[in-house]
């Protein structure tokens, strides 16, 4: 193989489970130009990464049909060995197939599988997201111990040194969906039994800027600094890297953490590890009402509203199992 492109056009954290992909095809063509097609705004992820030799972005905001033919044109005078997909969705594989790759590989429910080379089998449950993209290129090795794996520059490292003076945690309090989010009260009980030694750092987009405020608001005169919208991607994930422990919901945050394996506690509400999105950190934690809920999971990627209206999958989440993780990271230092 000479030429690869991988195929991952949605959201960030579903970028970030396809890098072990990355690294097995990396591993067994170390010699192969590999290039990443993802949407636009997630590119920056990919700065500087060894393996790469080009991202490519698909404009999906504006003009997503126009601008996709135009790829397809210009995907299939690149005469690709191997094109993987790691989407369901019929208009990556209309993608997949019209570049003309020499092979193909995708999930059996997309669309246009019918017409690939490799019909790769995606079953939500019992296996993680990581081994369900990794079985995909099943056929080039059966080798899947494969990490999750972003590349923070020297340049992000050097962005964020000077918020490393003192041992700190992070914390990424908000979601896309409303019942994937733990709520702002329980984060503001939660922070107020922090120890007082610890500086605590809220990480967010510039459109989460508003709940860490007033989280920040909340909980003073806590050593609490509010970053959102202030860091890219990769230079949160060289922030998180350092973290006594990093605390986020079943949300993008989670996999950055993953992607540099820092220490990580993820909050799951109205959503389950057991779909295949859990932390793949070293040193990780799941927290979850230990309540049995009939209505729990309510679906696979959140709501926006409680459809029982009472949420209790987040509010009888006890501020102390938070607590319990960062004790025990303590304790594994000691």
């Amino acid at each position: 193989m000479e030429k690869i492109i991988l195929i991952q056009t949605a959201s960030i954290g579903d970028v970030i489970l396809t890098t072990p992909v990355l690294e097995k095809v990396h591993h067994y063509f170390p010699t192969a130009s590999i290039d990443i097609l993802v949407k636009q705004g997630m590119e920056s992820l990919f700065i500087q990464h060894p393996f790469i030799h080009r991202v490519i972005t698909w404009g999906k905001n504006q003009h997503k049909y126009r601008n996709l033919f135009k790829l397809i044109k210009k995907l299939r005078s690149e005469k690709y060995d191997l094109a993987i997909n790691c989407q369901r969705f019929a208009s990556t594989g209309l993608l997949t197939v019209g570049m003309n790759a020499k092979i193909t590989t995708g999930f059996h429910k997309n669309p246009f599988s019918k017409f690939f080379t490799y019909r790769i089998e995606h079953n939500v449950g019992n296996l993680h997201e990581v081994e369900r993209n990794l079985s995909l290129i099943d056929f080039i090795g059966q080798e899947k111990q494969f990490p999750v794996r972003l590349y923070p520059t020297k340049n992000d490292y050097e962005k964020v040194a000077h918020l490393k003076n003192k041992p700190y945690i992070c914390i990424a309090p908000a979601s896309l969906w409303f019942t994937k989010q733990f709520p702002e009260s329980k984060w503001i009980e939660f922070i107020r039994l922090l120890p007082e030694d610890l500086v605590i750092y809220l990480l967010g987009s510039a459109n989460e800027k508003i709940l860490c405020d007033s989280i920040m608001a909340a909980c003073k005169p806590r050593r609490i600094i509010s970053l959102a919208g202030e860091l890219s991607f990769l230079q949160v994930a060289a922030l998180m890297r350092e973290a006594k422990i990093n605390y986020v919901n079943d949300s993008a945050p989670l996999h950055l953490a993953s992607a540099v394996n820092a220490p990580v506690a993820a909050i799951f509400c109205s959503t389950v590890p057991e779909f295949g999105f859990g932390p793949r950190s070293e040193h990780s934690f799941i927290i979850q009402t230990s309540e049995s809920l009939s209505c729990r999971p309510c679906g696979l990627h959140g709501h926006t509203s409680c459809p029982k209206g009472h949420f209790k999958c987040a509010f009888s989440i006890q501020s102390q199992q938070l607590l319990k993780c960062l004790l025990e990271v303590k304790s594994y230092e000691l």
